[in-house]
């Protein structure tokens, strides 16, 4: 089974900035790094992908992201989207050149693809009423659910 993890991608300004960058339309990668590129060009043939990331402190459970998990991408209490995972890796410069964060702004190092990306509208309440999850709790921070969580919400957005 998938592994699914929630991220919260639309909440501050800041995250909505980088989402206008890769997240509302997708983006040419010829910039990715060489070892990368092969495998985008595999999975995104058309040469251009959405893309979300994570910081350096993610990195352990970030290796773990495959292609084919899925994420829910979030912010105002809301599912706002939701995607499969094409290819995830580690370059902090490409990230940069994805997002140009400020300067003295903490940068992703982390970089992941996404394929069959949707919108979506999934009020947290919907979230909380399957089994194993907590009413208020807001999602903060990447989170990966456990199986069982997993499977809940997959049923749920079908």
């Amino acid at each position: 089974m998938a592994q699914v993890f929630i991220q919260p991608s639309y909440g501050t300004p800041e995250a909505r900035r980088y989402g206008a960058a890769t997240l509302d339309h997708p983006v040419p990668f010829r910039t990715a790094p060489p070892e990368a590129l092969a495998r985008l060009r595999a999975l995104h043939p058309d040469g251009s992908a959405r893309f979300w990331g994570a910081t350096e402190k993610h990195d352990k459970r970030m290796a773990t992201v495959r292609t084919g998990d899925v994420v829910l991408l979030t912010g105002g209490k809301h599912v706002r989207a939701v995607a499969e995972v094409g290819h995830s890796f580690r370059d902090p410069a490409f990230a940069r050149r994805l997002w140009r964060p400020e300067p003295g702004k903490c940068v992703w190092s982390n970089v992941y693809s996404l394929r069959h990306y949707r919108p979506a509208a999934v009020p947290y309440e919907e979230i909380w009423a399957l089994p194993g999850f907590t009413v208020g709790d807001n999602f903060m921070g990447l989170r990966f659910l456990d199986p069982a969580k997993s499977a809940a919400v997959l049923t749920l957005l079908g």
